[in-house]
């Protein structure tokens, strides 16, 4: 097993959602929320899920970056489509080769790293986080 060097909150990378049908399902964007250490120095994330289907449509806890409203946004993600993330649905992973993989293009390098949440979205995001907490 290949553990990851650890990421930052704000990073979107390419992740295998664990879907209880696939033992690793098709890999998406996924906005790394925070990260964690333990005691063996292993790192953990919590990641959001994204998706590039239905963006026209955003549920309560969702908020999407898209080429045409966000362009700078859209190019900082690193994205190749229009995509949202699901502040609803975050999942506490390890950043291991289970569950993260080298994006196709690799823009960082060969880590899962696809690009950044652009500062023009936190509030954005934040909005979103906590419509979901209510």
């Amino acid at each position: 097993m290949h553990w990851w060097p650890e990421p930052v909150a704000g990073d979107i990378a390419w992740c295998h959602f664990p879907d209880n049908m696939h033992p690793k399902p098709k890999p998406r964007p996924g906005l790394i929320t925070s990260t964690k250490q333990d005691d063996q120095n292993r790192i953990f994330v919590t990641v959001s899920y994204g998706t590039s289907q239905k963006t026209d449509r955003l549920y309560k806890g969702e908020f999407r970056i898209t080429k045409v409203e966000h362009p700078a946004a859209y190019a900082s993600a690193g994205l190749s489509y229009d995509t949202k993330f699901d502040l609803c649905r975050l999942l506490d992973l390890p950043y291991n080769n289970d569950y993260f993989s080298v994006p196709p293009h690799a823009p960082y390098g060969q880590v899962p790293k696809l690009g950044t949440l652009h500062p023009s979205m936190v509030r954005i995001a934040a909005a979103a986080f906590a419509a979901n907490s209510r």
